[in-house]
């Protein structure tokens, strides 16, 4: 790929990045490991970030199912775990862990910037309870420039999480 195509491009982060910005986030030794795609779900609930450059641009999607969605919201915000899995029994997050979880995403965007690629910032967090317009999940079902983990976040649980490239 060339030089000047790249610089074009949001960045993708890898897992280590992912688990290291999480463990400091959350202040627990967070895990990653492979998964399969995961472009959201519809029946349980989904939590998408949209992050787009200075001109407004869609980059990169984010995904988060709903267990994982609950888990890092409680987790940055020293709330119990019990809290998070009585949302996810529930499927509601409250507006406390709607307020933390987007707050996981947007330090999530420290990972999407890289010298010689286009500034990238959270534009917009679509929450569990409301499915994002159809460009959104046609983003995130793009292949390519993806990185598709499981996360574990120690004494909380386990979600699926989605990072897509777009441009």
């Amino acid at each position: 790929m060339s030089t000047d195509l790249l610089a074009e491009m949001a960045r993708v982060p890898n897992a280590l990045e992912v688990r290291e910005l999480l463990t400091d986030l959350l202040g627990r030794d967070v895990e990653v490991a492979p998964a399969d795609p995961f472009a959201g779900d519809a029946s349980m609930g989904s939590t998408f970030a949209v992050y787009v450059d200075d001109q407004g641009t869609t980059r990169v999607v984010a995904v988060m199912d709903f267990a994982l969605s609950a888990w890092s919201a409680a987790a940055v915000g020293l709330m119990p775990a019990g809290g998070a899995s009585d949302a996810i029994d529930e499927r509601e997050l409250s507006p406390m862990l709607k307020e933390n979880l987007f707050e996981v995403l947007n330090v999530m965007a420290a990972l999407l910037n890289g010298a010689g690629r286009p500034h990238t910032r959270l534009e917009t967090v679509h929450h569990v309870d409301a499915w994002p317009h159809s460009q959104v999940v046609i983003d995130a079902e793009t292949t390519g420039r993806r990185l598709d983990l499981t996360v574990t976040i120690p004494l909380y649980g386990k979600g699926r999480l989605s990072v897509v490239g777009i441009r």
